[in-house]
């Protein structure tokens, strides 16, 4: 499995960082997963919808250890790097 394309929304409210769409193979996509500040730092959580016993379910999500780890980490890389570029362009914007 290779993860050809990752989109990353920023979204600075308190716990949710930013929404994430994946491209798995150019072939299939996941949709608004979440990055979020936890006590422990970052961490991913996948599309889920609620149920009718009022429980989150998720909607997509790996179904291994390892998967879940290449996924994430993936995930956490580019929320840094897009988080960093924007950062930076707001820095030479506000010193033009």
């Amino acid at each position: 499995m290779n993860i050809t394309d990752v989109k990353v929304f920023i979204r600075e409210s308190n716990q949710l960082k930013a929404f994430v769409n994946i491209v798995i193979d150019d072939a299939f996509i996941i949709r608004n997963i979440k990055v979020i500040e936890g006590e422990n730092g970052l961490f991913v959580a996948m599309p889920s919808r609620r149920v009718s016993s009022g429980e989150y379910r998720d909607i997509a999500h790996p179904i291994n250890t390892e998967t879940r780890k290449q996924v994430e980490q993936i995930i956490i890389e580019k929320y840094k790097e897009v988080l960093k570029d924007a950062l930076e362009n707001a820095t030479e914007s506000s010193e033009e």
